[in-house]
């Protein structure tokens, strides 16, 4: 007699455990080094670094928030003298844009490190040559999965 399928056996509920997992680990570690930035603000703050010049839409695009809590880590990563934002033209439109500052940069580079550090004293689960295989297994699956979906961010 064949099992019942659910969702629970679904590849797509192991992808959103496994992405809540990594993401309660990471927001722990955060709060256990004391890093002086939420996750949140890192992933910003790292997602800008890697897109000099960027707009508040596209941002809220690659970090998967709405562009009111866009803002509000913009704001806070601002105050903290994180970031600099200035007003650009795209399509012949002003647009308000950002890039990491000097201070962000290094905040950024002293916390990464600080990361490597901690990580690699975490249990091996995967070898490096798994964790790249399984890496562009992902990002693969989820190329094909945003072809499907529409975003109103």
């Amino acid at each position: 007699m064949e099992k019942a399928k659910h969702y629970i056996d679904s590849i797509f509920y192991q992808f959103e455990q496994t992405a809540k997992y990594c993401r309660y680990l990471s927001v722990q570690i955060f709060q256990k080094l004391d890093m002086g930035l939420t996750f949140d603000e890192f992933i910003t703050l790292d997602t800008i670094d890697a897109n000099e010049c960027i707009c508040q839409r596209e941002l809220a695009k690659l970090i998967l928030k709405d562009r009111a809590s866009t803002g509000r880590l913009l704001c806070s990563l601002e105050d903290k003298g994180y970031i600099e934002r200035f007003v650009d033209t795209k399509n012949n439109r002003l647009v308000r844009k950002m890039k990491i500052s000097d201070s962000g940069r290094e905040v950024l580079v002293e916390i990464t490190q600080r990361l490597k550090v901690y990580i690699a004293k975490l249990p091996k689960i995967l070898s490096e040559e798994d964790k790249e295989v399984l890496i562009q297994s992902i990002i693969n699956f989820r190329h094909n999965i945003e072809k499907e979906v529409q975003m109103n961010i």
